[in-house]
């Protein structure tokens, strides 16, 4: 049976960033879930935990990004039973991209920055068939947005407070130019010990960064 086509295109957009520094990972995206014109939940969670040593950034499709965490978050559990040790972010990340590839061509949309403590990593995967390793990502109708900050900022020295601080601002820089980005920003820290939700902060308190912005100053 073929699905009944939407009235309209159901635009959607996020922003979603992850980064490699010396205190491990971090990961960060706004909480705006929209549809076309609407803001369908202005408190979405999009930056996911897997596995006591993975977390993942998504964009795309909720739904769709929504079941697959699901997904391999089950295959990554039932690894660790079977063989006694944890898979690593590249395990995970070939075990993704092979789950999604029967799906290429579809309406499936599914793109996933998975956060590692192993090297530490991180490794984007998308539903196209694409797998990238790197040490920046940041995915999302504002990602272009967001990388004026953190080709400026990131770099392997990063306290994690500066870091928490450069996503946020990353983050906050997207949302005011993105109309699809917006709500809130959640921050995610990824080390050896496994990974910490380190505060959900509202784009209001962003507002700082305007200072920044007229005086030609640092905000932290």
């Amino acid at each position: 049976l073929k699905s009944v086509p939407p009235p309209f295109p159901m635009s959607h957009g996020t922003t979603t960033l992850a980064f490699i520094f010396q205190g491990g990972v971090l990961a960060a995206a706004d909480t705006r879930s929209s549809c076309s014109g609407l803001v369908a939940c202005p408190a979405s969670q999009k930056v996911l935990p897997i596995h006591s040593h993975l977390v993942g950034t998504t964009s795309g499709t909720s739904a769709d990004c929504a079941l697959w965490k699901r997904i391999l978050a089950r295959e990554l559990r039932l690894y660790q039973l079977r063989h006694g040790r944890r898979l690593s972010t590249g395990g995970a990340a070939k075990l993704l991209s092979h789950m999604l590839h029967p799906f290429k061509g579809t309406e499936l949309c599914v793109a996933a920055t998975l956060c590692g403590c192993s090297g530490p990593s991180l490794v984007y995967v998308c539903s196209d068939g694409t797998r990238l390793k790197g040490t920046l990502f940041s995915v999302g109708s504002g990602s272009p947005y967001a990388y004026s900050i953190l080709d400026q900022e990131v770099h392997w020295g990063l306290t994690v407070n500066k870091a928490v601080s450069v996503a946020r601002e990353a983050v906050y820089r997207a949302t005011h130019r993105d109309a699809y980005s917006g709500n809130c920003v959640d921050v995610f820290h990824v080390t050896s010990k496994g990974w910490t939700r380190l505060a959900s902060f509202t784009i209001l308190i962003h507002n700082s960064y305007l200072r920044k912005l007229i005086n030609g100053k640092s905000v932290e």
